[in-house]
């Protein structure tokens, strides 16, 4: 019986310490400055589209955005490096992020709002920004406020960057 309590009481300070490494972790890399929520899309679908939801002119191309299941969303902290943005997940112990898309590699193709199951795994209130990432489509999702930020990031790179924003 006593072994029992010991065991159980391992386990129990065990899941504490492992929850209070998450919030550690998201501290630490707060603690910098320059975060944001952000879901990434790990798994692309395969007929996602390569094209601008608007022409040249701001008119809708005609080439429209396939519908959605929902699935390869990721939930991390964005954090603005310089002149490219780390992605960590949130539910990780690694000490570096997952991806860094360096800015001259972005090039924004438009944004929408989540639907259908899409709802269920993005955070309340997010907005998905369809981007290409060195020719491959790239989806995040982020709050308004983080994609006015983000947007106002791209825009401002250095003379001589490409930089293409929808």
């Amino acid at each position: 019986m006593v072994l029992a309590l010991v065991v159980c009481a391992v386990v129990v300070a065990l899941g504490v310490i492992g929850l209070m490494a998450f919030a550690v972790r998201r501290r630490l890399i707060q603690r910098v400055g320059g975060t944001f929520d952000c879901s990434y899309r790990l798994k692309m679908p395969a007929d996602a589209s390569t094209q601008p939801d608007l022409d040249e002119n701001g008119k809708p191309t005609s080439a429209p955005v396939p519908p959605t299941d929902g699935k390869g969303w990721v939930f991390g902290i964005g954090r603005y490096s310089g002149d490219s943005i780390e992605w960590f997940r949130v539910f990780s112990y690694a000490p570096r992020p997952r991806k860094v898309l360096p800015r001259r590699e972005i090039e924004v193709l438009g944004r929408r709002y989540p639907e259908g199951q899409e709802e269920l795994a993005l955070l309340s209130g997010s907005v998905v920004l369809r981007c290409l990432h060195n020719g491959d489509p790239l989806e995040l999702a982020m709050s308004e406020d983080a994609l006015t930020g983000f947007l106002a990031w791209l825009e401002a790179a250095p003379p001589g960057q490409r930089v293409n924003v929808a």
